[in-house]
């Protein structure tokens, strides 16, 4: 049974359309999952499904003249006079399909959907040739609104912040409170939701985080020690939700800056760790401050370490919020003051229990900042109309 992300009507949309569609994300995500469905949802019989992985498959783009492609496909079903759907899985398999893709789109009549597991592929295999041609969609975990979905618990959303507090309610927190407990510690990886047996989704977190290391990382990246990346993947998880400070990993792990801000690069680019900026009026500003960290996903998370409750729960909201949001933080004189500022117009503020002296505190805070709103986000239940509950987000 298909259970749908809220990122397919934007999808199916662009099948409609000239531009190569690029999926992209971390393994385990749902790519291939979204690629089969936007397969299905093609009414000509002109296309065809290739996995990268399949040496096979890789055969069929290799060749030296590009025309000859064109007998390849064929033997797939696959008719060049008539308008042509091509679905590629895993495109970082083979660097060299770039040109190709770019060829056949220049001279001929298809629409290309592709999956990718990192946009460090995207941007540093991929030529800037494909500018203009592409469309990138990046996929990540569920948010909660997704992981209910996927239980079988669908639930109404409202749009705005401002909507959810008013709609909110005692009976509906309770009966959702235990599903949002067992997302803050196994997160929302699809097949780790779909799994009954907390063994096994424990399991299934280890093998997500072997897979993005053994296959992405080895890939993909470059390094000469390998063993230096893990060190400092494991070295991040304690600092989740924390600004991070460049000369005290180097020194951790006896490496240079610039050999840790390199790794770091490559994490984000690969959707392992996410860095937010600090919010300021001013763009130079937020570069040079120092960056928070989030990573993929609270239950990866909890498989490398441990995190206390009150950093589950803000990388939770991170989870949530990264899809649809631009996010920061901001600080001032180097201490975290506001968790997030949404699009630049509202500000969060992660707490377990809200009280009325946090809401007042907050209130304080963000009066010179020009921001419309700002709320506390709590886990337990509140009815003060500054408290977001994290059951309705």
């Amino acid at each position: 049974m298909f259970i749908t992300r809220d990122i397919q009507p934007r999808l199916e949309e662009e099948l409609h359309k000239k531009e190569a569609t690029v999926i992209t994300g971390m393994r385990r995500v749902g790519k291939t999952t979204l690629l089969t469905y936007l397969f299905d949802k093609v009414t000509s019989e002109n296309k065809y499904i290739f996995d990268l992985e399949n040496p096979l498959h890789r055969h069929v783009f290799e060749e030296e003249n590009y025309d000859n492609i064109w007998n390849n496909l064929a033997q797939y079903g696959i008719n060049k006079k008539e308008k042509t759907y091509l679905f590629i899985d895993e495109i970082q398999n083979l660097p060299e399909i770039s040109t190709v893709i770019k060829y056949l789109y220049d001279h001929f009549d298809i629409k290309f959907v592709l999956t990718g597991s990192s946009s460090y592929y995207l941007k540093n295999l991929f030529p800037e040739s494909l500018s203009g041609r592409k469309i990138v969609f990046e996929v990540y975990p569920l948010t909660f609104p997704e992981f209910l979905r996927f239980k079988g618990k669908e639930k109404q959303q409202w749009t705005s912040f401002k909507e959810k507090i008013e709609n909110k309610n005692k009976i509906s927190y309770e009966q959702y409170k235990a599903y949002y407990n067992e997302y803050l510690e196994f997160g929302g990886f699809p097949s780790v939701v779909l799994e009954d047996s907390q063994e096994r989704k424990r399991t299934l977190l280890e093998e997500i985080f072997t897979s993005y290391f053994e296959k992405d990382a080895k890939n993909l990246a470059d390094f000469k020690d390998m063993a230096k990346l893990r060190d400092l993947i494991l070295l991040l998880i304690p600092r989740i939700g924390q600004r991070l400070e460049i000369a005290k990993l180097a020194t951790s792990l006896s490496l240079s800056r610039e050999t840790v801000y390199n790794y770091l690069y490559f994490l984000e680019q690969t959707y392992f760790i996410s860095l937010l900026p600090k919010f300021s009026g001013s763009v130079d500003r937020q570069a040079a401050g120092g960056k928070k960290l989030f990573i993929c996903d609270s239950g990866v998370a909890n498989i490398l370490g441990k995190l206390s409750l009150g950093q589950q729960f803000e990388q939770s909201i991170f989870q949530n919020l990264r899809s649809t949001h631009m996010l920061h933080f901001y600080s001032k004189e180097g201490k975290s003051e506001i968790d997030f500022i949404v699009d630049e117009k509202e500000a969060l503020e992660v707490k377990l229990t809200a009280s009325l002296q946090d809401i007042e505190y907050l209130r304080r805070r963000v009066q010179n900042l020009n921001l419309e709103r700002a709320y506390i986000v709590s886990l337990e239940f509140s009815d003060d109309p500054n408290v977001l509950l994290a059951t309705d987000l």
